[in-house]
């Protein structure tokens, strides 16, 4: 790298080499709205798993370059804007899969929508009276002044799950310490050996793909049914069916064997019953 580069850009150009050279998977993921104790939170929840690390696009492309990553435009292009890159080996699905399920509590926002039950507990909220009153009594949450701070005399529930919450109750649940939504890490998309994976791409819906799966291999089972292809699955249904057919055939050639001579005495008796039927009509009338 040239001289006139900063030492500090150029020691995180090679760190970040480093990181290239070790691990297979490179997966982008959204910076904006992505707080510094948030990303601290998912740190500590992926430890171990993923290598966080946050980088201008300009010496992460630089980083690729060096270490010879192909494909490394297609992938910057991709992931224009600011990003927190993360390194590990594996299937870049579950990568992406697991990013998404592990979400962190953050303080709620206008407009969000209550994951559960919001309850607002009795106690001391350690809040000082004064306009904060009015928006307790607003959300319908009875409150009482004593020693200089504000007392919620009973559990109430502020907002129910699948409601939105409104500007009010974000502010107090915010001043209360209160976390009641969540958010993961956006992936933009991912770098694999030279290919890349954009981050709608990603996320597999299980249900939906296990559902498919489960009606393909039953599609599956039938036509080797059909075809006689016996495999340990398909063998007893197969031999079964085999039987069913043979003994089928035995009863139309009338053919007596001791699977089927009592089926054929069963069926003499009910045609000779039948026949009796007939004639006995047939005599009552003449």
């Amino acid at each position: 790298m040239s001289s006139h580069i900063p030492q500090e850009k150029y020691q995180k150009v090679q760190e970040t080499v480093e990181l290239l050279k070790q691990y297979d998977i490179i997966a982008a993921a959204d910076l904006n709205k992505v707080n510094s104790a948030m990303l601290q939170d998912m740190r500590k929840q992926l430890r171990g798993r993923l290598q966080f690390k946050v980088l201008k696009n300009t010496l992460m492309r630089k980083s690729m370059e060096e270490a010879g990553k192909v494909g490394s435009d297609e992938f910057m292009n991709e992931v224009a804007g600011p990003n927190v890159f993360m390194f590990t080996n594996g299937n870049p699905f579950k990568v992406a899969m697991e990013l998404d399920q592990n979400k962190v509590k953050v303080f709620a926002k206008p407009g969000d929508i209550a994951l559960t039950d919001i309850v607002i507990s009795a106690g001391n909220t350690g809040l000082s009276p004064g306009p904060l009153i009015g928006k307790f009594g607003v959300l319908g949450i009875r409150t009482r002044i004593e020693a200089g701070n504000i007392w919620v005399t009973l559990d109430s529930t502020a907002c129910k799950a699948g409601e939105a919450i409104n500007e009010d109750l974000a502010d107090l649940l915010q001043r209360l310490g209160v976390k009641a939504a969540e958010m993961s890490l956006r992936v933009k998309a991912v770098y694999e050996k030279g290919d890349v994976i954009p981050g709608e791409a990603l996320l597999l819906d299980l249900d939906e793909y296990r559902v498919k799966l489960e009606q393909a291999i039953g599609k599956a089972f039938q036509v080797a049914v059909e075809a006689a292809y016996a495999t340990p699955q398909t063998a007893p249904i197969i031999l079964a069916k085999a039987i069913a057919q043979a003994r089928a055939v035995a009863m139309e050639a009338e053919w007596a064997t001791k699977d089927t001579v009592e089926l054929l005495i069963a069926k003499a008796n009910a045609q000779a019953r039948g026949l009796a039927s007939m004639v006995g009509k047939k005599m009552a009338n003449a």
